[in-house]
């Protein structure tokens, strides 16, 4: 999926689309892809001299793909819902994402209860993990977020 359908099932636009691709997908997994460029308006102030992706943009990232994820499946319709972030859980930081970096994101289904999903995410570089959580979402008519 290339980032024109990914713009038709999610809200998020330049500069929080944190989405470029995604590779695999079916039905509880998804693994997507972050181009991280030297460009992006965050490493301007995070940090000169030594730019570090911000750990909160890496947990978006997935909450993101996780969305696009539910987004596809028969429980959400994307004109009239969307996905909501309503927790993070043993979210860990494990190596710094730099300018250059490609973002590896895979997020699993682990639970759903009608419209109320629980998740777990990794992000990887270089087949590294640099990131990983649990997360809860909700699916919500767009009228009501």
């Amino acid at each position: 999926m290339k980032i024109e359908e990914i713009k038709q099932l999610i809200p998020h636009r330049y500069p929080f689309l944190l989405v470029d691709r995604v590779l695999e997908l079916d039905e509880g997994h998804i693994v997507a892809i972050k181009n991280v460029s030297a460009n992006e308006e965050f490493f301007n102030g995070h940090f000169p001299g030594a730019p570090i992706m911000p750990g909160v943009l890496q947990v978006e990232a997935m909450a993101q793909a996780g969305c696009i994820m539910m987004m596809k499946s028969e429980s959400a319709d994307p004109e009239n819902t969307m996905m909501v972030f309503t927790g993070i859980n043993k979210a860990k930081f494990r190596k710094s994402v730099v300018p250059g970096d490609q973002l590896r994101i895979e997020v699993n289904l682990s639970n759903q209860k009608r419209n109320f999903i629980t998740m777990s995410g990794k992000a990887t570089v270089d087949g590294k993990v640099v990131c990983e959580l649990e997360a809860s979402a909700a699916i919500v008519p767009k009228d009501q977020s």
